[in-house]
């Protein structure tokens, strides 16, 4: 599996069901959440879908940590990606989840409502200001404080945008988009220039899009969700403007990236999220697009972009709790987030790092664009998916904004029946 912007393989729901039957009543407070004493013992590590590129990369992670601590042993275990979420919610309920683990925001939610995840804000408080602020608390609980997964590495998507089709639609090629009100005025101009024959994007909103435009995506408690609210209704409404105005892609509403990529490649649609490895492909397949190719962050109202992150979980019923804390730590430093930079285009989620030369100077080169794009945006960015979305809970989203755009229901009801829907999901899990 690819490691940018790794999406659980199955509902955090399924996993919450298996594991709440798991959460001994009596199993929560100090104790559970205390990580002191000695830094022995054997620490079992679990990655997800890691091995086969960077064995290399953990082996020398591994020894150094057990140079450092020569009284832990770490047993690395790498899972693949598919059934992810089925082995965690079994490993959970047969008492055999191992002491580290490799999570997203969906998967540690339900591991830390059943009583699994450490609290890292009790247990590893002097650790947090290492990290972005943003990062450390992008693992969060519904309805408790505190932070369950140390951060790890980041992602986030740049986009691409189609410098002639901007030209020849009458807009300024060196200033695409930042806002969206900016996006929908240049979007309709194109449609209307190009005779709607070129669409400025491919995708329908996602729940990300909702967040970047400033919609409030739940309450405080994370009890329910409010992009139901005017703002959102609002950007339903702009984009069945676009839709019907052909300044997005007819296809747009069962769109996939595969799909939004090849579009972008053949010229019809003039923005599109990107890497360096699309980059690439663009420049050995596509060298008239690749030549008219800028580089600039998502479009936003909020000036901040949307963060993928990864994390690793310290399992609170560990019998090795000392040395489970020092080994995720360990993994998540700065020196080691750093090599893994090296080795993969992704981004430490460590204070300080992004200001490394790695990600400021872009050598020239076609990554190096990339990746000094990217870096920028993560300065400042969010994850805007809330920690308990589930892929049900996309799926909803996605058919109800495809029932507004095509007219089927107004967006005020699309929304409502979303809210709704995902509310029910929510009190399920």
């Amino acid at each position: 599996m690819r490691i940018p912007r790794r999406a659980a393989v199955a509902t955090a729901i399924a996993v919450t069901s298996a594991l709440v039957m798991t959460a001994c009543a009596g199993s929560g407070g100090a104790a559970r959440d205390d990580a002191s004493g000695a830094i022995e013992g054997t620490v079992k590590f679990q990655t997800w879908n890691l091995r086969t590129n960077f064995k290399g990369y953990f082996q020398g992670v591994i020894a150094d940590f057990e140079k450092k601590y020569p009284d832990v042993k770490v047993e690395w275990i790498d899972q693949p990606a598919e059934g992810y979420a089925d082995k965690l919610s079994a490993d959970a309920a047969g008492g055999t989840l191992p002491d580290v683990v490799n999570v997203s925001p969906d998967l540690a939610t339900p591991l830390a409502k059943a009583g699994l995840a450490l609290n890292l804000d009790e247990a590893a408080a002097d650790y947090k200001g290492e990290y972005l602020d943003s990062a450390w608390k992008s693992h969060p609980m519904p309805g408790k404080e505190g932070t369950y997964a140390f951060p790890w590495y980041l992602t986030t998507g740049p986009i691409f945008y189609n410098k002639k089709l901007f030209q020849d639609a009458g807009l300024d090629p060196e200033k695409p988009p930042t806002t969206y009100d900016e996006l929908f005025r240049d979007a309709l101009a194109m449609a209307d220039r190009s005779g709607g024959q070129i669409a400025m994007l491919a995708s329908a909103p996602a729940i990300e899009d909702f967040g970047r435009y400033g919609v409030p995506l739940m309450d405080a408690g994370m009890t329910k969700f409010t992009f139901n609210d005017v703002k959102g209704v609002e950007l339903v409404e702009k984009y069945k403007e676009l839709y019907e105005a052909k300044a997005l892609d007819k296809q747009a509403l069962t769109a996939v990236a595969e799909s939004s990529g090849r579009k972008f490649q053949q010229q019809s649609i003039a923005m599109n999220p990107g890497g360096a490895n699309d980059l690439k492909t663009y420049k050995d397949e596509a060298p008239s697009l690749y030549k008219n190719i800028g580089i600039t962050p998502a479009v936003n109202n909020t000036g901040k972009d949307n963060m993928y992150v990864q994390g690793l979980m310290v399992n609170a019923r560990s019998k090795v709790k000392p040395a489970a804390v020092a080994f995720a730590h360990w993994v998540t430093n700065a020196e080691n987030q750093m090599k893994f930079a090296h080795e993969v285009a992704v981004f430490p989620s460590t204070t300080g790092s992004l200001d490394d030369a790695f990600f400021t100077d872009d050598g020239g080169t076609d990554e190096g664009r990339v990746r000094v794009a990217a870096a920028t945006a993560l300065k400042t960015a969010v994850n805007y998916t809330p920690a308990v979305f589930t892929e049900q809970m996309k799926t909803v989203l996605k058919n109800e904004v495809a029932k507004a755009m095509q007219g089927k229901k107004s967006a005020k009801q699309a929304m409502d029946d979303a809210v709704a829907e995902c509310d029910k999901l929510l009190r399920q899990a």
